[in-house]
């Protein structure tokens, strides 16, 4: 999509679902909805910028109904952007001042590429508290995704993520290990994509108050929350995901290592790829590391030019949201 494109589609998509119904008059005698107010605050960097914006759109717009959902997208203060994403960014998001003068139901937040040892050291870890403390106190339920929610269980508790050594990607199932509204209709196990370099301790997060609802053996915790004031909702996965999200961080990885800003090859994505493509894959990595081939990255684009993984967690990433909305709509 050009920009042109996706700019009108973010202003077409700023209200969605509903029906006719769903309106009531306003003081004046006009049309006004009813409408659950939810901010997102994109913190992906410039390469995923736009693409976080449509996936997480493109899964409420597969789930709102009504009463409809107003979309606002939010940026906070200290993540370096390209002048075309700064642009971006400035003719369409809010910033934290602004956020902090809303009344959101709910409030989605995204993680950043971190460059810093510590998350706590990146320069935009004030602005990021900041609205983890205002979604404490002013909104219904705040999504934290992936690095977020590391970020957020390490303001709030301290609690730190640990190195898992090398770089957790696939799609997993995940077993319900407890009730809750937002499992509804779900289970017994969640299908979902991750894709990360760290992990958080199930049982600090117990002792600490979080309530585990997903989880398995080969990914660890998965889904879990916190009842404050606000309910906390903390997501290690990426139920918001494309069908091709994992192959292009995959590629992006292995062009990283071609060219040497990464020191080993990437492993391929869990239980994403058909059998023959992964098979192909995997011979190709056999031929880097030996340096049998001879042209590597006209080789791999040639090898994921017609590869189209399935969306195999849409039913499930379509349900955990649709929960989402309902608890939203019902407080």
């Amino acid at each position: 999509m050009t920009d042109r494109g996706h700019e009108a589609a973010l202003a077409a998509l700023q209200l969605i679902g509903g029906a006719p119904d769903s309106r009531s008059r306003g003081a004046d005698g006009s049309a006004a909805a009813k409408c659950l107010e939810i901010g997102i605050v994109n913190n992906m960097p410039d390469a995923s910028l736009l693409a976080t914006e449509r996936q997480f759109k493109d899964l409420i717009v597969q789930t709102a109904g009504a009463p409809p959902v107003r979309l606002r997208f939010y940026a906070i203060a200290g993540i370096a952007r390209a002048e075309s994403a700064a642009q971006h960014i400035g003719a369409h998001y809010g910033d934290i001042e602004t956020l902090t003068r809303e009344k959101l139901d709910g409030l989605i937040i995204t993680g950043c590429e971190p460059k810093a040892a510590s998350l706590a050291d990146e320069p935009y870890w004030p602005s990021l508290t900041r609205v983890i403390d205002w979604a404490a106190d002013n909104t219904r339920s705040t999504i934290f995704s992936c690095l977020a929610a590391h970020a957020a269980v390490l303001h709030l508790d301290g609690i730190k993520r640990v190195p898992l050594g090398q770089k957790l990607s696939g799609v997993f199932d995940c077993a319900l290990v407890a009730g809750d509204p937002l499992l509804e209709g779900l289970g017994p196990e969640l299908r979902v994509p991750h894709s990360r370099l760290n992990d958080l301790a199930a049982q600090e997060l117990s002792a600490h108050g979080y309530r585990i609802l997903t989880s398995s053996p080969r990914v660890g915790v998965d889904l879990f929350v916190k009842q404050q004031a606000s309910f906390f909702v903390f997501l290690q996965g990426h139920p918001e995901y494309d069908s091709d999200s994992l192959l292009r961080e995959y590629r992006r990885d292995v062009v990283r290592y071609l060219r040497g800003e990464r020191p080993s090859f990437p492993a391929i994505p869990e239980d994403y790829f058909d059998p023959l493509t992964e098979k192909h894959l995997a011979a190709f990595g056999q031929r880097v590391a030996s340096q049998q081939s001879r042209s590597p990255h006209r080789e791999l684009a040639s090898l994921l030019e017609d590869v189209h993984p399935a969306k195999s967690w849409r039913h499930s990433a379509g349900g955990l949201c649709r929960n989402w909305l309902k608890y939203l709509a019902t407080r």
